[in-house]
């Protein structure tokens, strides 16, 4: 390429830039010779390694930063690392210049050290660092040329499409030259590697880096997750309300049945499980997993706090995950009528119900002799009486149920019991005694 079809491209390409020294161009090929930073709107070029600048119009004057003449009466100079100007129009136009080559990082006797720490990683970085780019403007102010290294690594990222801890890769950006980098908490053994650098980078050299190994992770996290036994099939019809039809809920009829896992990662060395009703605290447990059964209805908090051993503080070892659980209030809903004809709606006489720990209707006739009885409230009276379809027509229905929410010792298996409920049935939760009709009729 000629010199003036590449002063072309590069004007155009300082257009795109917006760029706004136009005048004074670097002779070489971008992104290999040398690299543009726009730093604060100051005009910052890196060369790989020598400095050409050329001014397109010919022979003009150079002149230091600082204002003292640096060359008169040239059109390409090869200065030092620092800033210069030429003047436009009566207007200093500035630009600076830095030479790769002088500032490029030499790892021979780098080391980089890594402390675990259970709320992050802290890397020190020892050995000969390169100076930062700094100049100083026309206005006596002095700048950093924006200069970064790329710290990359191994960690755990939890997959919720396999359900499991897996590798995921890890990269962050900071400032260079420094010492010290913090990151967060790294939570298996992995590499860890230190590359230099974005002006490296842009280009087109080779990057120099270090690394170190993190062996033993201190740190400590746990991902709960819960599967709540299911009862039937979603979409299938039922006649327990908020029946548990999916293992991801966490709030129904009671009772539910559910395995939390812990899921930790490596460092996890002790688990405590805690059950809070409200904020009352039910128990606790040691297991690194737990199952409950939920029964009564209330709102209940499940804490997993899972703890490392390595960490010196005692506060910064945990991880805490906290999910909640809502079991619903008892309910009985008793039907009127039900129409047993084999066109699959209706055709049991079931009741609808919700938490409920016992169960039991009796069915007569109109001269009080029992047809049928059943203890299982998810079943029901299919209008038939000893296989035979049963005279439509109005029956009668006695029914005793206690719902989870109730005291335990408000039963229902004595006469007294019925007398006792009956009398105080405003008082006591949970408990029903419910007796009415029940008309069967079967229609086409």
């Amino acid at each position: 390429m000629s010199r003036n079809r590449f002063i072309l491209l590069f004007v155009g390409l300082c257009c795109a830039w917006s760029v706004w020294a136009l005048h004074v161009v670097p002779v070489g090929e971008p992104d290999k010779d040398y690299t543009f930073i726009d730093n604060e709107g100051d005009t910052i070029y890196v060369f790989a390694s020598g400095i050409d600048m050329r001014h397109p119009a010919g022979n003009t004057d150079w002149y230091n930063a600082d204002g003292s003449l640096y060359q008169s009466n040239v059109d390409e100079i090869y200065p030092d690392n620092g800033g210069y100007y030429t003047l436009q129009d009566g207007e200093p136009e500035y630009f600076y210049v830095f030479s790769y080559a002088d500032y490029k990082a030499n790892t021979a006797d780098w080391e980089l050290s890594v402390e675990p720490k259970c709320e992050s990683t802290i890397l020190t970085l020892s050995g000969t660092l390169p100076d930062a780019l700094t100049y100083t403007t026309g206005e006596g102010r002095t700048r950093t040329v924006p200069r970064t290294c790329t710290i990359s690594y191994t960690d755990l990222a939890w997959s919720e499409a396999d359900m499991h801890w897996q590798d995921s890769a890890a990269v962050a950006t900071f400032d260079f030259p420094n010492t010290q980098f913090y990151l967060p908490a790294i939570y298996q053994a992995t590499d860890i590697s230190l590359a230099v650098d974005n002006i490296a980078k842009a280009l087109g050299l080779d990057i120099d880096s270090v690394t170190t190994t993190l062996t033993t992770p201190i740190a400590v996290k746990s991902h709960v997750t819960s599967r709540t036994e299911v009862r039937g099939k979603k979409g299938e019809l039922s006649n327990e309300l908020e029946r548990p039809t999916d293992e991801s809920v966490l709030t129904g009829s009671a009772e539910l049945r559910i395995q939390f896992n812990s899921n930790p990662t490596p460092a996890a060395a002790y688990f405590s499980w805690r059950v809070y009703q409200g904020t009352a605290l039910i128990y606790s447990r040691n297991d690194e997993n737990l199952f409950e059964v939920f029964s009564e209805p209330a709102a209940y908090r499940v804490v997993c706090i899972v703890t490392g051993t390595e960490c010196p503080c005692e506060t910064c070892t945990i991880d805490s995950t906290e999910i909640t659980v809502n079991i619903s209030v008892s309910d009985l809903q008793v039907p009127n009528v039900f129409t047993p004809n084999g066109d699959g709606l209706n055709d049991e006489f079931r009741v609808q119900y919700r938490s409920l720990a016992e169960f039991h209707c009796w069915v007569y006739n109109r001269w009080g002799k029992l047809v049928y009885e059943w203890t299982d409230p998810a079943k029901g009276w299919d209008g038939t009486i000893n296989g035979r379809p049963a005279a439509e027509g109005a029956y009668f229905y006695v029914i005793r149920a206690r719902g989870t929410d109730a005291d335990p010792k408000q039963g229902y298996t004595t006469k007294a019991a019925y007398r006792r409920a009956q009398l105080n049935s405003d008082k006591m939760v949970g408990i029903y005694q419910l007796s009415g009709d029940i008309n069967l009729i079967r229609g086409k």
